[in-house]
């Protein structure tokens, strides 16, 4: 296993309103920081005045008490009464106590109070700090989850377009490496916040089966705001719960092994579904953090979900029990209608473009496109309206352009990203490309218009890459006149590709033998053989 990898990213849904309800944030913490810095600087005052003034007095009964004592005549010479004074004169630092054979060691509070310091702070430093933490209503904002050395953690990308710069703005601290992540637009367990406001939240799901819910607008927090499972049960459940042995059969309350896929409804925005190992869906109320509704209709790991883009109450969910399930949570007694495939799902995704349509990923590199309106509860009986052999390992992701109809993202453990056109007579590949990213994991178009050719490229190599997709050839020839109004992209035509500066050097090559075979195909000649697979 590599020492660094990304399990899976996600991008920000990012607007105008939200930016100007984080940048009204960030002037609220902005004043608050003042506001407590002039309290501090007042109370530093106050306490050095009241430090010089026990100084000067206790130096007074000193000067008294030792008019006092009666001197040799013998020892007057070596003037021991003022044996202890300091020849050099001291600056209002304090002294290091600690250190007693060093007396004229101190230190300041601020280096501007301390004379041996000739270099002062620099104000223009600070104010480029402070630039670095400020969110751009330009700027794309990128989740990726990541384990380095046994060390799990979520880092915040900071995608800035126009100046080809990616970085990271800050990172979260998790306990279990990482599986999936998903953005939330609504406030969890934030006191002082109406809970139906807008906020900017993530859910993480791990190996752990508790899934943790994060505050995005707060920089360098220490712990969950939420916690969905058992991990999140109050004192007094879990004295109840004490006696009981802990048991790993599946319930209604939590899930009891890892979580793998997390959907947030957008419509019912206090609803997150979340698919586990222990083979059951769950359908959690943000607003109580409690689980609402637990469903069993699959019989393995359920893997990967998707909300309908219409219907907001049905959810799409694959599992490698080979079948992939559409089922109406307001109906969790009925049965679903079931599309079957020849080996375990990877992933599921909704048509952007045709909600009557899904996809369907397998281990076995196989894409499926299936009608919904043809299915039934027998998986046997479903019949795909087109398969694609997309890889010859397994697609462990893939993405449909929001932006751009027909437009697909696959990513293998091949350790390749193909770009494919999909028409009415079926899918056709446009592009394969290696990005050196390791195993690829996970590959995500940005969501919005001005950006809509970017693609986010993540893997086990531990890198996130950007690649703007209209500056290939075949991408310009292929989507040129699917590209609708207001979208970006189709104005460069060099070679774009944004990673972040790192100077570190890269994990070292999983299966090496498999990277010699690889060093001998040709991406840029892949064959079309993938086009003749389909019905």
């Amino acid at each position: 296993m590599a020492s660094s990898m990304i399990t899976t990213t996600t991008w920000y849904n990012f607007d105008e309103e939200e930016f100007d309800r984080i940048a009204a944030l960030a002037k609220l913490q902005l004043d608050d920081a003042k506001e407590d810095l002039e309290e501090a600087e007042a109370e530093e005052k106050a306490a050095a005045a009241g430090t010089t003034s026990k100084k000067e007095k206790a130096s007074k009964n000193d000067e008294d008490d030792a008019s006092d004592i009666e001197i040799d005549d013998d020892l007057k010479e070596y003037d021991l009464e003022h044996y202890d004074d300091d020849d050099e004169p001291q600056g209002d630092g304090q002294s290091m106590g600690m250190f007693g054979n060093v007396k004229s060691l101190a230190y300041y509070d601020s280096n501007k109070d301390d004379p041996y310091i000739t270099m002062k702070d620099d104000a223009e430093d600070a104010d480029e700090d402070r630039e670095d933490l400020q969110i751009l209503a330009t700027d794309n904002l990128l989740l990726a989850a990541k384990v380095e050395d046994e060390l799990a953690h979520l880092e915040v990308y900071v995608y800035e377009d126009g100046a080809d710069n990616l970085y990271v703005h800050h990172d979260i601290m998790l306990p279990a490496i990482p599986l999936c992540v998903e953005w939330l637009d609504i406030p969890v367990s934030k006191p002082g916040v109406e809970k139906d406001s807008v906020g900017n939240f993530v859910a993480i799901g791990t190996f752990d089966p508790d899934i943790e819910i994060w505050d995005l607008d707060t920089v360098d927090c220490m712990y969950p705001n939420a916690i969905l499972g058992q991990g999140g049960n109050t004192e007094e459940d879990k004295k109840k719960k004490k006696k009981k042995k802990k048991s790993k059969k599946a319930n209604d309350e939590y899930h009891v092994d890892a979580v793998l896929a997390l959907a947030a409804n957008r419509k019912h925005r206090n609803l997150l579904a979340s698919a586990s190992a222990d083979k059951t869906v769950k359908l959690w109320d943000l607003h109580t953090a409690k689980c609402a509704k637990s469903y069993s209709y699959h019989t393995d790991k359920v893997c990967s979900l998707a909300w309908h883009n219409v219907e907001s109450t049905v959810l799409l969910s694959g599992s490698y029990d080979r079948t992939a399930a559409i089922a109406d949570m307001r109906a969790p007694g009925e049965q679903p209608l079931r599309a079957g495939v020849e080996s375990d799902v990877e992933n599921v995704r909704w048509d952007p473009h045709d909600a009557n349509y899904f996809y369907v990923s397998t281990e076995r590199g196989i894409i499926h496109y299936f009608d919904a309106r043809t299915l039934s509860k027998d998986p046997a009986a479903s019949k795909t309206v087109w398969k694609l052999q997309a890889h010859d390992e397994s697609v462990s992701s893939f993405d449909l352009n929001p932006v751009i109809p027909g437009f697909m993202a696959t990513g293998s453990t091949d350790r390749t990203v193909k770009l494919w056109n999909i028409t009415p007579e079926g899918p056709s590949l446009v592009v394969s490309r290696d990005f050196d990213v390791g195993k690829v994991f996970s590959t995500s178009f940005a969501p919005d218009k001005e950006v809509a050719f970017r693609l986010a490229v993540a893997g086990s190599k531990g890198t996130v890459s950007i690649w703007d997709t209209s500056t290939n050839p075949g991408v310009r020839k292929a989507f040129g006149q699917k590209v609708p109004e207001n979208a970006g992209g189709l104005g460069e035509v060099e070679d774009r590709l944004v990673a972040v500066n790192d100077d570190e050097s890269s994990s070292e090559e999983e299966d090496e033998e498999e990277d010699d075979d690889e060093a001998a195909m040709s991406h840029d000649g892949d064959s079309m053989d993938e086009d003749e697979d389909m019905d």
